[in-house]
């Protein structure tokens, strides 16, 4: 009989145990189920901070790359004004030549000018070749009727009368409706004189009026011709 009373206390204190068991595996679970929700939250927290961090960097890339773009393109925008100048530079330039307008080149305007200021500076043997070689060079040149009248004129200038005589014949010949062919003429005229072939001289004056008489040279030949008779 005493064991069969104990039976009762025996079970119930089994049944606590279970009960006990149950609420701590039932809060162990809440409480790792807690923990688990909270890992979670601060995983997804880092990872969008994490996110948050790459599209700035991603976005401050774009940023530096659209700036050198910018730059890249203005560069080349650059390049290309300075080669399109380059190269009109080098490209023929219209420019009038004793009332005419003429195509003339880079280089062949250089070479011209530098024939000019050697003339300019009365270094007339520098000049004759300059003015030679450009003639040489460039025969059809707008500025050829030009250079022939100053090559003339170096020649004179060096008392070379016989080529100052042909250059300025030349000039004539060639460009009979040159500006300069009537001072050409009054030029020739006087390298007759410096040669004292006066009958060439006097010749030279005559034609002179006649197919240029509204020149001032022919009104200096006029006058030249008037203190000789």
């Amino acid at each position: 009989m005493a064991a069969c009373s104990l039976l009762p206390l025996t079970a119930s204190a089994g049944l606590f145990d279970d009960d006990e068991a149950r609420r701590s595996i039932l809060d162990l679970r809440g409480k790792m189920t807690e923990k688990a929700d909270k890992t979670s939250v601060l995983d997804l927290a880092s990872q969008n901070e994490a996110l948050r961090q790459e599209i700035a960097k991603l976005r401050g890339d774009v940023e530096v790359l659209t700036n050198d773009l910018s730059t890249l393109q203005k560069k080349q925008k650059d390049f290309y004004m300075d080669l399109d100048a380059r190269l009109r530079k080098l490209e023929p330039q219209k420019v009038v030549v004793d009332g005419k307008e003429a195509s003339v080149d880079v280089s062949e305007q250089k070479s011209y000018d530098a024939a000019l200021n050697y003339f300019e500076k009365k270094k007339f043997k520098s000049a004759i070749y300059a003015f030679s070689d450009f003639l040489g060079r460039y025969p059809q040149s707008g500025y050829a009727a030009s250079a022939q009248y100053f090559l003339g004129i170096s020649y004179f200038a060096q008392r070379d009368f016989r080529n100052a005589i042909s250059a300025q014949a030349g000039l004539v010949k060639n460009y009979p409706d040159s500006p300069k062919a009537a001072d050409a003429m009054l030029n020739m005229a006087s390298s007759y004189a410096e040669l004292n072939d006066k009958a060439s001289a006097r010749k030279t004056m005559e034609t002179l009026i006649a197919k240029y008489p509204d020149s001032q040279a022919a009104q200096n030949a006029k006058q030249r011709l008037s203190h000789k008779k």
